[in-house]
């Protein structure tokens, strides 16, 4: 019993001990926590927030748990630096684990945020972009792609798109010939295009043949575009052997008269559309003559017919085959292969080649074609292309005055003038020696006027001795410009005289006389010898063109009366009546030649 008892006795005691020590450990925990607090009771009291519950963890909370790590590591590694009785070895082996922390901290982060971010990512894509719903965003997609691209073909495309009728309908620039009663060309005018239409018939076979040679030898097969020709030429400029273009001429008709010549994708998508719709308009002749009267040959020149009378003077249907080679080459590159320019050679091998392409689509022979090569090419000389040229000037004017400026230098006109070129070249010869003849006089300028009186059509007009003499003025019409008649106005007197009853056979005094003009000098004629003849006819005074009695006359008649008469008969720089006086009558009032040739008329009819 009293081994029992102890037995019972030691177990009761190390109950107690047991029970003893786990309440000095809870107090030992309570009194810690209570320590944990008061260092960092904020710390302590949030602890339950940074969790890492993945189910509901946030990149924005993570980041916020890290920097509180930060935070209390580095409060915790002060106070324990502050442990003096820590050796250096302790403290290093803490900062290595604080960085480690750190580090690692930071790594989770980042991966923790990736991972939530993954997941919202495929969340909200299960949530809008199941099967169904990914459906219809293409459908809708698709719907305004196609919408916008619809809308940037007719904004770019067909809008302002032009009609291939205005090929017919639009006014092309054209030029206005001047030309002589037989039909000889005097001037062209025009104001950027010289221009001339001719029908297909009126142009050689030999240019028309070059021309689709060498331009589009697939012309007649084709609806517009060719699209071998297109893949040829970009072989054979891929090659380097030669530059080849891909157009057709219906496309180069459509550039030069509906389209611009930028070189934009735009422009050429709206040039093959024109180009199939043309074709579908007009024929394949009417194209070919559109084109032909249309196409630049070299500065201001357009069209066969002004180029066929540019460079060998003579019109499109008169042209052999070695000219309408050359011409047919020309359109590719005027300036550089114009005969003209400054490497002609290159006119030569580019007729070349035209003769040789001629020969590939059959329409020469090979013996044709070398006797073109030979044949030696006539030029025209490069001057200015002008007759009559005061004359032609004079005309251009009037017809300013009636049409307008631009239907004078773009509406085409043909104007058949009464001039006789012949005629015109001879009084031109004859002006030019009678001023050589009185240089001495120191003359140096004159002018002539002939008129058909029946009709008053003019048939010469020399307005200068010379009219490329610019250093004199040779470009001013004399013809045109007022001038004293002199002794030419004396037979309006004698006439005014007959209407009022003198006959040729009255006499007439010759003899000094004064007439006294209130408010100006006293006036005394005389004649141009000084000498007077005494009792004369009025025949005899009008055909010795004695002044004396001529003044006597237009005293006895008015001059008013004169004036009147004059005006009557044609004269127009008499409207101012007050500043003549009697000496009106020697030829004191300034007239054109023109009026004056009218007044003569009057006297033939």
């Amino acid at each position: 019993m009293p081994q029992k008892k102890a037995i019972s006795s030691s177990r009761k005691k190390a109950t107690q001990t047991r029970q003893k020590r786990a309440k000095n450990n809870s107090l030992r925990q309570k009194k810690n926590k209570k320590k944990q607090s008061l260092m960092s009771s904020k710390r302590v009291r949030h602890t339950k927030k940074y969790s890492l519950n993945i189910a509901n963890f946030t990149r924005h909370s993570f980041l916020r748990f890290i920097k509180k790590i930060k935070k209390w590591g580095c409060l915790v590694g002060q106070r324990v630096a502050r442990w003096k009785r820590f050796p250096r070895q302790v403290m290093t082996r803490w900062r290595c684990i604080r960085k480690s922390i750190f580090s690692f901290s930071k790594k989770t982060g980042r991966t923790f945020a990736r991972f939530s971010l993954v997941r919202n990512i495929k969340k909200f894509a299960r949530r809008y972009f199941s099967a169904h719903l990914r459906a219809i965003y293409l459908s809708i997609l698709a719907t305004i792609a196609i919408l916008a691209g619809a809308w940037w073909i007719y904004t770019n495309i067909f809008f302002d798109l032009p009609n291939p009728n205005e090929l017919t309908e639009r006014q092309q620039i054209l030029t206005t010939r001047i030309l002589d009663r037989n039909g000889n060309l005097l001037f062209r005018i025009y104001e950027d295009e010289n221009r001339t239409i001719v029908p297909l018939s009126q142009i050689s076979q030999h240019l028309i043949n070059a021309t689709i040679a060498i331009e589009d030898k697939e012309y007649y097969e084709h609806q517009g575009f060719s699209p071998r020709g297109i893949i040829r030429a970009i072989k054979t400029n891929l090659s380097g052997e030669r530059l080849e273009g891909g157009s057709t001429i219906t496309q180069q008709l459509v550039k030069n008269r509906l389209l611009d010549s930028r070189r934009t994708f735009q422009r050429k998508v709206r040039e093959l559309i024109l180009a199939v719709l043309v074709e579908s308009v007009y024929t394949k002749e009417e194209i070919l003559q559109m084109y032909l009267n249309q196409v630049p040959y070299g500065g201001s020149t357009y069209g066969v017919e002004e180029a066929a009378w540019r460079y060998f003077n003579k019109p499109a249907k008169e042209l052999n085959l070695a000219e309408s080679a050359l011409l047919a080459g020309l359109p590719a590159a005027p300036s550089v292969y114009s005969p003209f320019g400054p490497n002609p050679e290159l006119s030569y091998r580019r007729q070349e080649e035209v003769l040789r392409r001629m020969v590939e689509d059959g329409y020469i022979s090979l013996d044709e074609a070398y006797f073109a090569k030979q044949t030696k090419l006539e030029y025209r000389q490069d001057v200015i292309d002008i007759y009559a040229p005061h004359f032609v000037m004079y005309v251009k004017k009037l017809l300013a005055e009636k049409f307008g400026e631009e239907k004078l230098n773009h509406g085409g006109l043909e104007v058949r003038t009464s001039l006789d070129l012949s005629l015109q070249q001879k009084t031109q010869e004859v002006v030019t020696s009678e001023v050589d003849k009185v240089k001495r006089l120191h003359i140096n300028n004159g002018a002539a006027l002939i008129t058909n009186p029946q009709t008053g059509e003019i048939l010469a007009m020399v307005g200068s001795r010379d009219y490329f003499d610019f250093e004199n003025d040779g470009q001013v019409n004399v013809a045109l410009r007022p001038r004293q008649p002199g002794s030419s106005i004396k037979p309006l007197v004698y006439a005014l005289a007959f209407e009022s009853g003198k006959k040729p056979w009255d006499t007439i005094e010759d003899s000094p006389i004064t007439y006294q003009i209130p408010g100006g000098t006293p006036y005394s004629p005389k004649n141009y010898d000084g000498r007077f003849r005494g009792r004369v006819t009025l025949r005899q005074a009008l055909a010795s063109s004695l002044n004396v009695p001529a003044v006597k006359m237009l005293a006895g008649v008015g001059v008013m009366n004169m004036v009147e008469k004059g005006e009557e008969m044609g004269i127009t720089t008499w409207s101012d009546s007050s500043r003549f006086g009697l000496s009106l009558a020697l030829g004191a009032g300034e007239v054109l030649m023109t009026d004056l040739a009218t007044l003569y008329g009057t006297f033939a009819n």
